[in-house]
């Protein structure tokens, strides 16, 4: 397996010989232009996970692609292609399986109605299990190997992602949902998971692709 963070919460995976886009949102510019996918996937329909403007180029660039979204994201985007992969559904592709856990984003306000996110954990025989939890820290599936952990959000305060990561037990992970921060905010984060869970954090920011140990 190799892993590249692509800017906040957009990871390239590639695994079990294929190519999975996870999250292209529109704070980041780093996945534009890729080609020889052989997955797009989208935890929920907020912009900075689906870039509205992009993300249907993104698509047609890869004729080949599997689009899998959160049912909620089918009705706001027209996107060619577009499958819902709604909490508790695995959907397999050669020997990479792809589990869908959740189902409701993280709260923001009580004022704010939540919407959909399914967080996406894959696997494949004889590779790492990878989780990507799209903007929601309740659901702790089993067996994750990486994982990939939100820096900072509107709806997520350090002790709750602190007790979430600890939960998951991950050996390795790197930071995701970073665009928020400045460097010093960023530092902060990774230093403390870190140092007060078991979690081995690895900066992935413009490290290229990445295979876990």
């Amino acid at each position: 397996m190799q892993l590249t963070h692509l800017g906040h919460s957009t990871v390239l995976i590639e695994t079990a010989g294929l190519r999975v886009l996870i999250d292209p949102g529109n704070f980041s510019t780093a996945w534009h232009g890729l080609t020889d996918l052989d997955l797009i996937a989208v935890t929920h329909l907020h912009p900075d996970h689906i870039d509205p403007e992009n993300v249907p180029a993104l698509i047609t660039a890869n004729p080949s692609a599997r689009v899998l979204v959160e049912p909620g994201v089918i009705g706001p985007y027209d996107l060619e292609r577009a499958e819902p992969i709604a909490a508790d559904t695995v959907v397999v592709m050669g020997g990479l399986t792809i589990s869908a856990v959740g189902g409701l984003h993280a709260v923001i306000h009580r004022d704010i109605p939540q919407i959909g996110n399914v967080g996406l954990v894959l696997s494949g025989e004889a590779e790492p299990t990878f989780f990507h939890p799209g903007d929601s820290l309740a659901s702790v599936p089993p067996g994750v190997d990486v994982l990939g952990v939100p820096a900072y959000g509107p709806w997520a305060a350090m002790k709750e992602t602190v007790d979430f990561v600890r939960a998951v037990g991950a050996p390795q992970g790197f930071c995701i949902h970073d665009g928020l921060l400045n460097e010093r905010g960023w530092a902060l984060s990774f230093n403390r998971m870190n140092e007060i869970t078991s979690t081995k954090l690895t900066d992935l920011r413009g490290a290229g692709a990445w295979t876990p140990a």
